[in-house]
Protein backbone atom coordinates (compact mmCIF):
# COMPACT_ATOMS: atom_id res chain seq x y z
CA UNK A 1 0.00 0.00 0.00
CA UNK A 2 1.04 3.53 -0.94
CA UNK A 3 2.02 5.19 2.28
CA UNK A 4 0.86 8.35 1.76
CA UNK A 5 -2.75 6.27 1.09
CA UNK A 6 -2.28 4.79 4.79
CA UNK A 7 -1.30 7.67 6.83
CA UNK A 8 -3.54 8.84 9.73
CA UNK A 9 -4.11 11.43 11.43
CA UNK A 10 -4.97 11.26 15.09
CA UNK A 11 -7.35 14.19 17.74
CA UNK A 12 -6.56 13.13 21.29
CA UNK A 13 -8.23 15.41 23.54
CA UNK A 14 -5.64 15.17 27.26
CA UNK A 15 -7.73 14.47 30.02
CA UNK A 16 -11.35 13.78 28.64
CA UNK A 17 -12.89 11.60 30.85
CA UNK A 18 -11.97 14.15 33.37
CA UNK A 19 -13.55 17.30 30.73
CA UNK A 20 -16.23 14.50 30.55
CA UNK A 21 -17.02 14.56 34.11
CA UNK A 22 -16.67 18.29 35.17
CA UNK A 23 -19.33 19.32 32.70
CA UNK A 24 -21.96 16.62 33.29
CA UNK A 25 -21.45 17.70 37.37
CA UNK A 26 -20.80 20.98 36.87
CA UNK A 27 -17.23 21.11 39.23
CA UNK A 28 -14.70 23.83 38.91
CA UNK A 29 -12.01 23.60 37.24
CA UNK A 30 -9.94 23.75 39.91
CA UNK A 31 -11.25 20.93 42.42
CA UNK A 32 -8.83 18.53 42.15
CA UNK A 33 -11.06 15.00 40.82
CA UNK A 34 -10.22 11.46 40.34
CA UNK A 35 -12.83 9.14 38.66
CA UNK A 36 -12.98 5.48 40.27
CA UNK A 37 -13.49 2.40 38.07
CA UNK A 38 -13.15 -1.12 39.77
CA UNK A 39 -11.97 0.32 43.24
CA UNK A 40 -8.61 1.90 41.61
CA UNK A 41 -8.81 5.27 39.63
CA UNK A 42 -9.49 5.53 36.27
CA UNK A 43 -8.38 8.86 35.53
CA UNK A 44 -7.51 11.61 37.39
CA UNK A 45 -7.27 15.81 36.77
CA UNK A 46 -3.72 17.10 36.82
CA UNK A 47 -3.99 19.04 40.11
CA UNK A 48 -4.82 15.56 41.35
CA UNK A 49 -1.60 14.43 39.23
CA UNK A 50 0.61 17.42 40.92
CA UNK A 51 -0.22 15.69 44.18
CA UNK A 52 0.79 12.14 43.53
CA UNK A 53 -2.35 10.77 42.43
CA UNK A 54 -2.15 8.43 39.46
CA UNK A 55 -4.10 5.70 37.27
CA UNK A 56 -4.48 2.66 39.21
CA UNK A 57 -3.86 3.78 42.90
CA UNK A 58 -6.18 2.62 44.94
CA UNK A 59 -9.08 5.16 46.31
CA UNK A 60 -8.00 5.31 50.08
CA UNK A 61 -4.03 6.12 49.25
CA UNK A 62 -4.69 8.61 46.29
CA UNK A 63 -7.30 10.93 49.23
CA UNK A 64 -4.63 10.36 51.23
CA UNK A 65 -2.33 11.44 49.07
CA UNK A 66 -4.89 14.66 48.24
CA UNK A 67 -6.87 15.52 50.98
CA UNK A 68 -8.80 17.59 48.94
CA UNK A 69 -9.73 14.89 46.17
CA UNK A 70 -13.46 13.91 45.02
CA UNK A 71 -13.73 11.08 43.75
CA UNK A 72 -16.70 9.89 41.32
CA UNK A 73 -17.11 6.83 40.16
CA UNK A 74 -16.59 6.55 36.14
CA UNK A 75 -19.59 6.47 33.40
CA UNK A 76 -18.37 5.39 30.35
CA UNK A 77 -22.02 6.37 28.50
CA UNK A 78 -21.37 9.83 30.11
CA UNK A 79 -17.72 10.03 28.45
CA UNK A 80 -19.57 8.87 25.34
CA UNK A 81 -22.08 10.95 25.30
CA UNK A 82 -20.09 14.33 25.65
CA UNK A 83 -17.81 13.43 23.12
CA UNK A 84 -20.69 13.38 20.57
CA UNK A 85 -20.74 17.05 19.90
CA UNK A 86 -16.67 16.76 19.79
CA UNK A 87 -17.06 14.86 16.94
CA UNK A 88 -20.00 16.35 14.87
CA UNK A 89 -17.90 19.78 14.99
CA UNK A 90 -14.88 18.03 13.86
CA UNK A 91 -16.95 16.04 10.94
CA UNK A 92 -17.98 19.66 9.93
CA UNK A 93 -13.86 19.91 9.02
CA UNK A 94 -13.18 16.72 8.07
CA UNK A 95 -15.09 13.62 6.54
CA UNK A 96 -14.79 10.12 7.60
CA UNK A 97 -14.01 10.59 11.87
CA UNK A 98 -13.51 7.37 13.36
CA UNK A 99 -13.95 7.41 17.64
CA UNK A 100 -11.33 4.90 19.02
CA UNK A 101 -12.21 5.58 22.30
CA UNK A 102 -14.13 8.79 24.20
CA UNK A 103 -11.18 11.90 23.74
CA UNK A 104 -9.40 9.64 20.37
CA UNK A 105 -10.20 9.61 17.30
CA UNK A 106 -8.75 9.13 13.97
CA UNK A 107 -9.13 9.98 10.46
CA UNK A 108 -7.25 8.96 7.05
CA UNK A 109 -4.74 11.94 6.68
CA UNK A 110 -4.58 11.74 2.60
CA UNK A 111 -8.61 13.71 2.15
CA UNK A 112 -7.50 16.82 4.79
CA UNK A 113 -4.04 16.63 3.52
CA UNK A 114 -5.02 17.48 -0.16
CA UNK A 115 -8.11 19.50 0.86
CA UNK A 116 -5.78 21.91 2.87
CA UNK A 117 -2.82 21.85 1.18
CA UNK A 118 -0.33 19.47 2.91
CA UNK A 119 -0.37 17.40 6.32
CA UNK A 120 0.63 20.20 8.50
CA UNK A 121 -1.60 22.75 7.35
CA UNK A 122 -4.69 20.20 7.46
CA UNK A 123 -3.79 19.87 11.13
CA UNK A 124 -2.85 23.63 12.36
CA UNK A 125 -7.03 23.94 10.73
CA UNK A 126 -8.64 21.38 12.96
CA UNK A 127 -6.45 22.42 16.36
CA UNK A 128 -7.22 26.09 15.62
CA UNK A 129 -11.13 25.12 14.92
CA UNK A 130 -11.31 22.80 18.17
CA UNK A 131 -9.08 26.14 19.88
CA UNK A 132 -12.40 28.07 18.76
CA UNK A 133 -14.99 25.33 20.10
CA UNK A 134 -12.69 25.85 23.71
CA UNK A 135 -11.07 22.33 23.41
CA UNK A 136 -7.75 21.98 23.92
CA UNK A 137 -6.77 19.11 21.04
CA UNK A 138 -3.16 17.41 20.46
CA UNK A 139 -2.76 16.17 16.58
CA UNK A 140 -0.60 13.31 15.56
CA UNK A 141 0.01 11.98 11.79
CA UNK A 142 1.98 8.31 10.72
CA UNK A 143 1.86 5.55 8.72
CA UNK A 144 -0.34 3.92 11.18
CA UNK A 145 -2.73 4.50 13.69
CA UNK A 146 -1.05 3.84 16.89
CA UNK A 147 2.35 5.71 15.83
CA UNK A 148 -0.25 8.50 15.14
CA UNK A 149 -1.48 7.93 18.39
CA UNK A 150 2.22 7.94 20.03
CA UNK A 151 3.30 11.32 17.80
CA UNK A 152 -0.29 12.93 19.66
CA UNK A 153 0.60 11.69 23.03
CA UNK A 154 3.94 13.16 22.87
CA UNK A 155 3.20 16.72 21.56
CA UNK A 156 2.96 19.64 24.62
CA UNK A 157 0.64 22.87 25.12
CA UNK A 158 3.48 24.54 22.69
CA UNK A 159 3.54 22.23 20.20
CA UNK A 160 -0.08 20.48 19.98
CA UNK A 161 0.99 19.08 16.57
CA UNK A 162 3.72 16.60 15.91
CA UNK A 163 4.00 14.84 12.02
CA UNK A 164 5.96 11.53 11.82
CA UNK A 165 7.66 11.74 8.18
CA UNK A 166 6.36 8.93 5.46
CA UNK A 167 8.15 5.84 6.36
CA UNK A 168 10.07 6.77 9.55
CA UNK A 169 7.27 5.62 11.85
CA UNK A 170 8.32 2.04 12.39
CA UNK A 171 11.92 4.05 13.75
CA UNK A 172 9.97 6.54 15.42
CA UNK A 173 8.19 3.54 17.30
CA UNK A 174 11.28 1.61 18.04
CA UNK A 175 12.95 3.29 21.23
CA UNK A 176 9.66 2.95 23.34
CA UNK A 177 9.38 0.68 25.86
CA UNK A 178 7.51 -2.36 25.83
CA UNK A 179 4.77 -1.66 28.18
CA UNK A 180 4.01 0.86 25.74
CA UNK A 181 1.65 -1.62 24.15
CA UNK A 182 -0.53 -1.81 27.73
CA UNK A 183 -0.98 -5.53 27.34
CA UNK A 184 -0.58 -6.48 30.99
CA UNK A 185 -0.82 -10.31 29.75
CA UNK A 186 1.60 -9.66 26.41
CA UNK A 187 4.27 -7.42 28.60
CA UNK A 188 5.52 -9.00 31.41
CA UNK A 189 6.00 -12.48 28.97
CA UNK A 190 8.05 -10.36 26.63
CA UNK A 191 10.11 -8.96 29.29
CA UNK A 192 11.23 -12.31 30.45
CA UNK A 193 11.83 -13.23 26.74
CA UNK A 194 14.46 -9.99 26.61
CA UNK A 195 12.13 -7.82 24.34
CA UNK A 196 12.36 -4.61 26.19
CA UNK A 197 11.35 -2.14 23.23
CA UNK A 198 9.18 -2.02 20.63
CA UNK A 199 11.74 -2.45 18.09
CA UNK A 200 12.91 -5.92 19.92
CA UNK A 201 9.41 -7.25 19.22
CA UNK A 202 8.76 -5.61 15.65
CA UNK A 203 12.54 -7.34 14.76
CA UNK A 204 10.92 -10.44 15.10
CA UNK A 205 9.47 -13.22 12.36
CA UNK A 206 5.46 -12.32 12.37
CA UNK A 207 4.88 -15.58 11.46
CA UNK A 208 6.58 -16.70 14.69
CA UNK A 209 4.51 -13.94 16.85
CA UNK A 210 1.59 -15.56 15.67
CA UNK A 211 2.39 -19.29 16.49
CA UNK A 212 3.51 -18.10 19.61
CA UNK A 213 0.94 -15.46 20.62
CA UNK A 214 -2.16 -15.87 18.68
CA UNK A 215 -4.27 -12.92 17.64
CA UNK A 216 -3.30 -11.09 20.27
CA UNK A 217 0.31 -10.63 19.68
CA UNK A 218 -0.51 -10.57 16.21
CA UNK A 219 -2.39 -6.92 17.07
CA UNK A 220 0.56 -6.09 19.28
CA UNK A 221 3.31 -6.51 16.94
CA UNK A 222 1.27 -4.69 14.20
CA UNK A 223 1.56 -1.54 16.23
CA UNK A 224 5.09 -2.10 17.08
CA UNK A 225 5.79 -2.64 13.25
CA UNK A 226 3.92 0.47 12.64
CA UNK A 227 1.60 -2.31 10.39
CA UNK A 228 -1.76 -1.53 11.69
CA UNK A 229 -4.45 0.23 9.15
CA UNK A 230 -7.57 2.21 10.17
CA UNK A 231 -10.33 0.24 8.77
CA UNK A 232 -13.59 2.06 7.81
CA UNK A 233 -14.31 5.62 9.35
CA UNK A 234 -17.88 5.14 10.22
CA UNK A 235 -19.98 7.46 12.09
CA UNK A 236 -23.88 7.68 12.95
CA UNK A 237 -25.80 8.23 9.82
CA UNK A 238 -28.48 11.25 9.99
CA UNK A 239 -32.02 9.62 10.74
CA UNK A 240 -33.99 10.61 7.52
CA UNK A 241 -32.09 7.74 5.63
CA UNK A 242 -34.69 5.19 6.95
CA UNK A 243 -37.35 4.41 5.14
CA UNK A 244 -41.11 3.32 6.79
CA UNK A 245 -43.32 0.70 4.89
CA UNK A 246 -47.06 0.54 6.34
CA UNK A 247 -49.22 -2.25 4.78
CA UNK A 248 -52.86 -1.96 4.44
CA UNK A 249 -54.85 -4.24 5.02
CA UNK A 250 -51.67 -6.26 6.68
CA UNK A 251 -50.03 -8.93 4.89
CA UNK A 252 -49.31 -12.50 6.29
CA UNK A 253 -47.09 -13.70 3.53
CA UNK A 254 -43.65 -13.45 3.10
CA UNK A 255 -43.02 -13.29 -0.49
CA UNK A 256 -45.85 -10.71 -0.66
CA UNK A 257 -43.82 -8.16 2.20
CA UNK A 258 -40.31 -8.73 0.68
CA UNK A 259 -42.12 -7.31 -2.45
CA UNK A 260 -43.67 -4.46 -1.08
CA UNK A 261 -40.09 -3.09 1.08
CA UNK A 262 -38.28 -3.38 -2.31
CA UNK A 263 -39.30 0.01 -3.71
CA UNK A 264 -38.69 1.80 -0.09
CA UNK A 265 -35.32 -0.49 0.17
CA UNK A 266 -33.98 0.60 -2.96
CA UNK A 267 -34.77 4.48 -2.14
CA UNK A 268 -33.22 4.60 0.98
CA UNK A 269 -29.67 3.09 -0.69
CA UNK A 270 -29.67 5.80 -2.79
CA UNK A 271 -30.40 8.49 -0.61
CA UNK A 272 -27.09 6.83 0.99
CA UNK A 273 -25.22 6.33 -1.99
CA UNK A 274 -26.06 10.86 -3.34
CA UNK A 275 -24.93 11.40 0.34
CA UNK A 276 -21.26 9.68 -0.37
CA UNK A 277 -22.41 6.89 1.99
CA UNK A 278 -23.17 3.12 2.50
CA UNK A 279 -24.75 1.12 4.84
CA UNK A 280 -22.58 -1.55 6.57
CA UNK A 281 -25.56 -2.34 9.88
CA UNK A 282 -29.21 -2.24 9.28
CA UNK A 283 -31.78 -2.08 11.98
CA UNK A 284 -35.10 -3.38 11.02
CA UNK A 285 -37.97 -3.29 13.00
CA UNK A 286 -41.12 -5.65 12.30
CA UNK A 287 -44.67 -4.31 14.11
CA UNK A 288 -47.80 -7.07 13.43
CA UNK A 289 -51.21 -6.18 13.60
CA UNK A 290 -51.45 -8.06 17.24
CA UNK A 291 -49.19 -4.69 18.10
CA UNK A 292 -45.89 -7.14 18.45
CA UNK A 293 -43.10 -5.29 17.93
CA UNK A 294 -39.71 -7.12 16.87
CA UNK A 295 -36.58 -5.06 16.40
CA UNK A 296 -33.47 -6.83 14.87
CA UNK A 297 -29.84 -5.47 13.95
CA UNK A 298 -27.86 -6.72 10.93
CA UNK A 299 -24.25 -6.28 9.71
CA UNK A 300 -22.72 -6.93 6.34
CA UNK A 301 -19.54 -8.04 5.51
CA UNK A 302 -18.76 -5.16 3.13
CA UNK A 303 -22.27 -3.05 2.16
CA UNK A 304 -25.82 -3.50 2.09
CA UNK A 305 -27.41 -3.65 -1.53
CA UNK A 306 -31.43 -2.89 -1.94
CA UNK A 307 -31.62 -6.87 -2.95
CA UNK A 308 -29.46 -7.19 0.41
CA UNK A 309 -32.21 -5.59 2.93
CA UNK A 310 -34.82 -6.96 1.43
CA UNK A 311 -33.19 -10.59 2.14
CA UNK A 312 -32.84 -9.39 6.02
CA UNK A 313 -35.99 -8.43 6.26
CA UNK A 314 -37.69 -12.17 4.63
CA UNK A 315 -34.83 -13.58 7.00
CA UNK A 316 -36.06 -11.94 9.84
CA UNK A 317 -39.69 -12.67 8.87
CA UNK A 318 -38.95 -16.07 8.71
CA UNK A 319 -37.08 -16.28 11.78
CA UNK A 320 -35.27 -20.24 12.31
CA UNK A 321 -38.50 -21.48 11.02
CA UNK A 322 -37.02 -22.39 6.95
CA UNK A 323 -38.00 -20.62 3.81
CA UNK A 324 -41.33 -21.76 4.14
CA UNK A 325 -41.84 -20.28 7.53
CA UNK A 326 -43.37 -16.70 7.73
CA UNK A 327 -44.59 -14.13 10.56
CA UNK A 328 -46.76 -15.36 13.59
CA UNK A 329 -49.39 -12.84 12.64
CA UNK A 330 -50.22 -10.19 10.09
CA UNK A 331 -47.34 -7.59 9.33
CA UNK A 332 -48.78 -3.98 8.83
CA UNK A 333 -45.42 -1.91 9.56
CA UNK A 334 -41.59 -2.60 8.24
CA UNK A 335 -39.30 0.21 9.52
CA UNK A 336 -35.49 0.28 8.02
CA UNK A 337 -33.15 2.54 9.83
CA UNK A 338 -29.32 2.37 8.93
CA UNK A 339 -27.81 1.24 12.50
CA UNK A 340 -23.89 2.17 10.94
CA UNK A 341 -22.56 4.10 7.79
CA UNK A 342 -19.82 4.62 6.25
CA UNK A 343 -17.75 6.70 3.24
CA UNK A 344 -18.41 4.80 0.15
CA UNK A 345 -14.91 5.61 -1.30
CA UNK A 346 -14.12 2.97 1.23
CA UNK A 347 -15.74 0.29 -0.24
CA UNK A 348 -14.97 1.15 -4.40
CA UNK A 349 -14.42 -1.86 -6.45
CA UNK A 350 -10.26 -2.31 -7.37
CA UNK A 351 -8.94 -1.26 -10.28
CA UNK A 352 -9.25 -4.63 -12.28
CA UNK A 353 -12.29 -5.82 -11.49
CA UNK A 354 -13.78 -7.51 -8.20
CA UNK A 355 -11.38 -8.90 -6.00
CA UNK A 356 -11.36 -12.46 -4.90
CA UNK A 357 -12.51 -12.23 -1.60
CA UNK A 358 -15.90 -10.05 -3.23
CA UNK A 359 -16.62 -12.71 -5.16
CA UNK A 360 -16.41 -15.38 -2.32
CA UNK A 361 -19.06 -12.70 -0.69
CA UNK A 362 -21.34 -12.52 -3.94
CA UNK A 363 -21.60 -16.98 -3.78
CA UNK A 364 -22.04 -16.99 0.37
CA UNK A 365 -25.00 -14.34 -0.29
CA UNK A 366 -26.61 -16.21 -2.95
CA UNK A 367 -26.28 -19.33 -0.88
CA UNK A 368 -27.58 -17.63 2.00
CA UNK A 369 -30.35 -16.55 0.23
CA UNK A 370 -31.39 -19.93 -1.31
CA UNK A 371 -31.11 -22.02 2.38
CA UNK A 372 -32.30 -19.20 4.33
CA UNK A 373 -30.35 -17.17 7.16
CA UNK A 374 -28.28 -19.24 9.51
CA UNK A 375 -27.38 -22.05 6.60
CA UNK A 376 -23.99 -20.18 6.12
CA UNK A 377 -21.88 -19.69 9.19
CA UNK A 378 -18.44 -18.46 10.23
CA UNK A 379 -16.31 -19.21 12.81
CA UNK A 380 -15.06 -16.98 15.73
CA UNK A 381 -12.97 -17.31 18.72
CA UNK A 382 -15.18 -17.26 22.22
CA UNK A 383 -14.65 -17.66 25.74
CA UNK A 384 -14.31 -20.92 27.98
CA UNK A 385 -12.45 -23.35 29.86
CA UNK A 386 -12.53 -26.11 27.37
CA UNK A 387 -11.65 -25.89 23.82
CA UNK A 388 -15.23 -27.14 21.95
CA UNK A 389 -16.72 -23.85 24.33
CA UNK A 390 -14.26 -21.49 22.24
CA UNK A 391 -15.41 -22.33 18.91
CA UNK A 392 -18.76 -19.77 18.38
CA UNK A 393 -20.17 -20.13 15.32
CA UNK A 394 -22.11 -17.00 13.94
CA UNK A 395 -24.10 -16.51 10.82
CA UNK A 396 -22.85 -14.97 7.79
CA UNK A 397 -22.73 -11.35 7.67
CA UNK A 398 -24.26 -11.04 11.58
CA UNK A 399 -22.39 -8.88 13.81
CA UNK A 400 -20.09 -10.95 15.86
CA UNK A 401 -21.35 -10.94 19.43
CA UNK A 402 -18.87 -9.44 22.04
CA UNK A 403 -16.33 -11.93 23.09
CA UNK A 404 -15.96 -13.22 26.94
CA UNK A 405 -12.43 -14.65 25.65
CA UNK A 406 -10.80 -11.65 27.53
CA UNK A 407 -12.47 -13.09 30.82
CA UNK A 408 -9.60 -14.46 33.58
CA UNK A 409 -11.55 -18.19 32.90
CA UNK A 410 -9.72 -20.03 36.12
CA UNK A 411 -8.80 -23.29 34.49
CA UNK A 412 -8.82 -22.78 31.50
CA UNK A 413 -5.32 -23.87 29.92
CA UNK A 414 -2.48 -21.95 29.41
CA UNK A 415 -1.21 -19.90 26.12
CA UNK A 416 -0.36 -20.15 23.61
CA UNK A 417 -3.25 -22.39 22.36
CA UNK A 418 -3.02 -25.40 20.49
CA UNK A 419 -3.21 -25.48 16.65
CA UNK A 420 -5.22 -28.31 15.73
CA UNK A 421 -8.54 -29.28 18.14
CA UNK A 422 -10.19 -32.00 17.21
CA UNK A 423 -13.98 -32.25 16.53
CA UNK A 424 -14.29 -35.10 18.53
CA UNK A 425 -11.53 -35.87 21.56
CA UNK A 426 -9.27 -38.85 20.21
CA UNK A 427 -9.82 -41.61 22.92
CA UNK A 428 -6.25 -42.24 24.08
CA UNK A 429 -4.69 -44.41 27.08
CA UNK A 430 -1.82 -43.25 29.36
CA UNK A 431 -0.02 -45.77 31.37
CA UNK A 432 3.36 -45.52 34.07
CA UNK A 433 6.20 -46.69 33.33
CA UNK A 434 4.99 -49.64 35.39
CA UNK A 435 1.94 -50.43 32.81
CA UNK A 436 -0.18 -49.13 35.72
CA UNK A 437 -3.34 -46.64 34.40
CA UNK A 438 -2.82 -43.17 35.26
CA UNK A 439 -5.32 -41.07 37.39
CA UNK A 440 -6.10 -38.04 39.48
CA UNK A 441 -7.41 -38.33 42.83
CA UNK A 442 -9.51 -35.66 44.79
CA UNK A 443 -6.53 -33.84 45.71
CA UNK A 444 -5.66 -33.19 41.64
CA UNK A 445 -2.69 -35.55 42.45
CA UNK A 446 -2.15 -38.00 40.04
CA UNK A 447 -1.42 -41.62 41.15
CA UNK A 448 2.01 -41.95 39.20
CA UNK A 449 4.23 -39.93 36.47
CA UNK A 450 3.47 -40.85 33.02
CA UNK A 451 5.53 -43.10 31.07
CA UNK A 452 3.00 -44.39 28.05
CA UNK A 453 0.69 -42.91 25.87
CA UNK A 454 -1.29 -44.25 23.20
CA UNK A 455 -3.66 -42.92 20.58
CA UNK A 456 -6.68 -44.58 18.97
CA UNK A 457 -5.67 -47.95 20.19
CA UNK A 458 -1.89 -47.44 18.16
CA UNK A 459 1.26 -49.08 19.53
CA UNK A 460 2.30 -46.60 22.96
CA UNK A 461 4.88 -43.93 22.58
CA UNK A 462 7.27 -42.88 25.59
CA UNK A 463 6.37 -39.42 27.38
CA UNK A 464 9.70 -37.34 26.83
CA UNK A 465 7.85 -34.44 28.79
CA UNK A 466 4.31 -33.28 30.40
CA UNK A 467 2.59 -30.84 32.16
CA UNK A 468 -0.61 -30.44 34.74
CA UNK A 469 -3.06 -31.28 35.72
CA UNK A 470 -4.87 -28.25 35.61
CA UNK A 471 -7.93 -29.45 36.86
CA UNK A 472 -11.77 -28.01 36.25
CA UNK A 473 -14.61 -28.18 37.94
CA UNK A 474 -17.38 -26.15 36.40
CA UNK A 475 -22.02 -25.41 37.11
CA UNK A 476 -21.11 -28.07 40.25
CA UNK A 477 -24.72 -26.92 41.14
CA UNK A 478 -26.35 -27.82 37.65
CA UNK A 479 -26.78 -31.77 37.01
CA UNK A 480 -26.92 -31.44 33.68
CA UNK A 481 -24.65 -29.59 32.69
CA UNK A 482 -21.55 -29.83 35.09
CA UNK A 483 -18.46 -31.07 34.27
CA UNK A 484 -15.47 -32.23 36.11
CA UNK A 485 -11.76 -32.83 34.27
CA UNK A 486 -7.93 -32.65 34.34
CA UNK A 487 -6.05 -31.76 31.51
CA UNK A 488 -2.00 -32.50 30.62
CA UNK A 489 0.40 -30.94 28.17
CA UNK A 490 2.74 -34.26 26.89
CA UNK A 491 4.79 -34.06 24.50
CA UNK A 492 6.06 -37.92 22.98
CA UNK A 493 9.02 -39.05 21.95
CA UNK A 494 8.51 -38.36 18.39
CA UNK A 495 8.35 -34.93 19.34
CA UNK A 496 4.52 -34.14 19.10
CA UNK A 497 2.67 -31.98 21.96
CA UNK A 498 -0.72 -32.90 22.91
CA UNK A 499 -3.33 -31.85 24.77
CA UNK A 500 -5.01 -34.72 27.11
CA UNK A 501 -8.18 -34.68 28.84
CA UNK A 502 -9.10 -37.06 31.70
CA UNK A 503 -12.96 -36.73 32.12
CA UNK A 504 -15.08 -39.59 34.02
CA UNK A 505 -11.60 -41.96 34.90
CA UNK A 506 -10.97 -41.60 30.52
CA UNK A 507 -8.43 -40.55 28.57
CA UNK A 508 -8.58 -38.58 25.00
CA UNK A 509 -6.40 -35.98 23.47
CA UNK A 510 -8.69 -32.43 22.70
CA UNK A 511 -5.99 -30.90 20.66
CA UNK A 512 -2.42 -31.03 19.13
CA UNK A 513 0.29 -28.61 19.37
CA UNK A 514 1.47 -27.99 15.57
Amino acid sequence: MNSSAARVLVVWLPDWPIIAARRNLELPVDQPLALIHKGVVFACSSDARASGVQRGLAVREAQLRCPQLLVVAYDPQTDARAFEPVVASLEELVPGVRILRPGLCAIRARGPARFYGGEERAASTIHEAMAKADIAARLGIADSVFGAERAALKTSDSAPVSIVEPGTTRQFLASAPISTLDDSTLVPVLRRLGLHSLGDFAALDQVAVGARFGEAGLRAHARASATDRLSGAEHTPEADFGADVAFEPALDRVDQIAFGVRTASESMIDRLAEGGLVCTALRITVTSESGERRERSWSHPHHFSAADVVDRVRWQLQGSGGAAAGPASPVERIELSPARVDASANHESGLWGTSLDERVHHALARLHSVLGHGAVSTPTLGGGRFLSERQVLVAWGDETPPSKRTLPWPGSIPPPAPATVFAEPRPADVRGSLGEPIDVDARGTTNSTPAWLSLDRSPALKISSWAGPWSVTQRWWDSETRRSAHRFQMIDSEGMAWLMILEDHEWAAEARYD
